[in-house]
């Protein structure tokens, strides 16, 4: 378990040189529960359905998670109400819902809570600065009534707003993490991960670094880029990563949402526990301290990687308990074949099959090129219509 004693803020556990570990993708595994709709992934479950949210912090806690983010991704008023998505609740309430749940578990083991902020349909559309840092505050000013530890603004596809973002963020006086969704080439206009991170430091990020959209040692290596574009500047800053866990190397730079498969049908590219300790060491190698999960995490992930790094920080998590190091458990099976593989060496050197013989390995992602400023991105109130979808209908059609 973890050590005893007074929580400190991420800073503090960061600049003593601390590993911090995340939780996983919340909208994926509520969605895959029942209590999230795909398409708009927002998070009203918060306020309709709290005991799964609850339940879910809690495995993610019990797994090893250092940090409770609330549930408030894509919570903003703009987004909750995009193209008919109907709502019982307001966007402060579902704010303060997810608040209250993700400081309910944090208090129930050594546990920070983040507030998060997320891309917004409004700059997609092209609307003003003044009016996308409203949207922003809209959501800060319940984390500041709520007492956050910290904030995060993540999944951001164009570093300008994600700049936005961490400056009005930074008015709370909290530490401010900054994560974009973007790969080794950079965000959507091109400005590389070197230069994003320098940006987004200079905006007032005390932590940057990349989560969603890609693999985990696809995210491990922009986060190096975006480290080297730092140390390159003078700068200083800490390094995060919250990586999907589904394997992407067919993937351009909008990463997953361009898969054929995205979003229901991923479940073969899923990182089993044992890739994740690969990951969790590599992303300590190359110097990231902040350490988590994004889409496809489930809280076996987050156990793996608080296993790969129980030597660094100390403990392990609470549900290490029900798993046996390396398969040690296997010993108990009554089959003799399955406890031969409870050994590190069995499991390291695995290659798993799909069971799918008639599958590709990879795919064909599309490549539509749309991004802010396009027709195809403005948004709206209104429910999406049927003659606004057989345009597209008929060019996916025509590009497979």
């Amino acid at each position: 378990m973890a050590p005893a004693g007074a929580k400190r803020n991420i800073l503090e556990r960061l600049d003593a040189g601390e590993i911090v570990i995340g939780d996983g993708g919340f909208v994926f595994a509520l969605e895959k529960r029942g209590y999230v709709k795909a398409g708009p992934w927002t998070p009203e479950a918060a306020a309709e359905h709290p005991e799964a949210v609850r339940q879910l912090h809690r495995e993610f806690l019990r797994a090893g998670s250092n940090v409770m983010q609330t549930f408030t991704f894509y919570a903003s008023d703009d987004k909750l109400e995009n193209r008919g998505n109907a709502q019982r609740f307001t966007g402060t309430q579902i704010n303060e819902a997810a608040c209250d749940l993700a400081r309910e578990v944090a208090n129930e083991g050594d546990a920070m809570v983040a507030g998060g902020v997320s891309q917004t349909p409004s700059y997609l559309s092209c609307k003003c600065e003044d009016e996308v840092k409203s949207i922003f505050k809209r959501q800060l000013d319940v984390f500041v009534k709520k007492n956050v530890d910290f904030m995060i603004a993540e999944y951001f596809e164009h570093v300008e707003e994600a700049e936005w973002a961490v400056q009005v963020l930074k008015t709370s006086g909290k530490p401010v993490c900054a994560s974009l969704c973007i790969g080794p080439d950079g965000d959507l206009n091109g400005v590389s991960p070197g230069d994003c991170a320098v940006r987004l430091v200079k905006a007032g990020a005390n932590i940057v670094g990349i989560n969603c959209h890609f693999d985990p040692m696809t995210c491990v290596k922009t986060v190096k880029m975006m480290k080297e574009g730092v140390e390159r500047a003078g700068l200083k800053a800490h390094y995060m990563v919250q990586p999907l866990a589904f394997h992407t190397p067919d993937c351009n730079c909008q990463g997953f949402i361009d898969l054929p498969e995205f979003p229901f049908g991923l479940e073969p590219r899923i990182l089993t526990r044992w890739d994740m300790h690969k990951y969790a060491r590599e992303a300590f190698n190359v110097g990231i301290r902040f350490i988590g999960g994004c889409c496809g995490f489930e809280p076996y992930h987050i156990r793996a990687v608080a296993e790969e790094l129980a030597t660094e920080r100390g403990y392990l998590p609470a549900a290490s308990e029900k798993h046996g190091n390396w398969g040690a458990g296997l010993e108990m099976h009554t089959k003799p074949w399955v406890r031969a593989r409870a050994r590190r060496d069995y499991w390291e050197k695995l290659k798993p099959a799909s069971g799918r013989p008639k599958c590709p390995s990879m795919s064909t992602p599309d490549s539509w090129g749309v991004t802010k400023g396009h027709a195809d991105l403005m948004q709206h109130k209104e429910a999406t219509s049927q003659e606004e979808l057989k345009p597209l209908f008929e060019k996916a059609k025509a590009s497979h």
